[in-house]
């Protein structure tokens, strides 16, 4: 299973009225990520462990200046059809767009891009990250998925809460992590990352096929959300576990992210079986 489009956009007055009322009620704004890590090269043995305690750690500045203007300027060559080999996903049909805005407006994720374009495969296999990596698996990690994640001006669209490792594509007998990379300024209003500390440790939950493939809004602890603004380049390092998500994006301001998943290379993925029974309510009967 593969991350999913949006089930909605925002183009009616009543959709608009839906997205603001979960971004109010499944998110908190007052509850910032305050202690962060200067660079990943400060990455501590008891950063390490408080990594595996609370789930996740915030760098302040993992790419350089050069690094995000490269990546960005990678993105948009794919967009436009420049950069040809990557995968693109469109909340449109692409015969709908005439424009180069549009389809930037349209797009919501690049993905399947390290093979073909050397700029973010060199931010894949950047050695402060690898090495961050490396720290946190106690063995040598891989690159399992490559992802660049849009929210688009005025409308780009929530991710609701869910853990990676519940899409099939990063299921494995492993703990994976993901690090989401900042390349716009991420902020409060145009949809930063979301997570619940230490909701890891809760193991795989039942996800839902509701406004994506995602936690059921019941069970996420809300008053536990902790919001994770970035400047560009600086990052969240997350285990595939943790509970996490981004609101909408309702202001005037793009934010556009890498995220990449890594998982130790002795990590193989479960059987359809067993992801089945972790992950969704086949055979557990639960109920959203």
């Amino acid at each position: 299973m593969g991350m999913s489009s949006p089930l909605y956009s925002y183009d009616t007055e009543d959709k608009v009225k839906l997205a603001h009322d979960i971004a109010d009620s499944m998110y908190r704004f007052d509850q910032i990520a305050e202690d962060r890590i200067p660079t990943l090269q400060d990455v501590s043995e008891a950063d390490v462990k408080k990594f595996w305690e609370q789930g996740y750690l915030v760098v302040e500045q993992a790419l350089s200046e050069d690094e995000v203007s490269t990546s960005i300027e990678a993105i948009m060559d794919i967009l436009s059809g420049k950069s040809q080999g990557s995968k693109v996903q469109l909340v449109k049909k692409r015969s709908e767009l005439k424009t180069f805005e549009e389809v930037e407006l349209a797009a919501r994720k690049v993905h399947d891009y390290i093979d073909h374009e050397p700029r973010l495969w060199n931010i894949a296999h950047q050695e402060g990250i690898l090495g961050v990596m490396e720290k946190l698996f106690a063995e040598k990690p891989k690159v399992v998925q490559d992802q660049a994640i849009l929210k688009p001006p005025t409308g780009g669209a929530e991710k609701p809460w869910h853990q990676d490792m519940a899409y099939g594509n990063l299921a494995y007998d492993r703990p994976v992590i993901g690090i989401w990379i900042a390349l716009d300024p991420a902020e409060l209003d145009n949809g930063c990352m979301h997570v619940i500390p230490y909701s890891h440790r809760e193991g795989g939950a039942p996800h839902y096929a509701v406004r994506d493939w995602q936690l059921c809004d019941a069970s996420v602890h809300v008053e536990r959300d902790v919001a994770v603004p970035l400047k560009p380049g600086g990052v969240l390092i997350f285990s595939g576990m943790l509970h996490h998500g981004t609101p909408p994006n309702f202001s005037t301001k793009r934010r556009r992210a890498l995220q990449l998943h890594y998982a130790p290379v002795s990590a193989e993925k479960i059987s359809p079986q067993e992801y089945k029974r972790i992950y969704t309510n086949e055979m557990t009967g639960a109920e959203c």
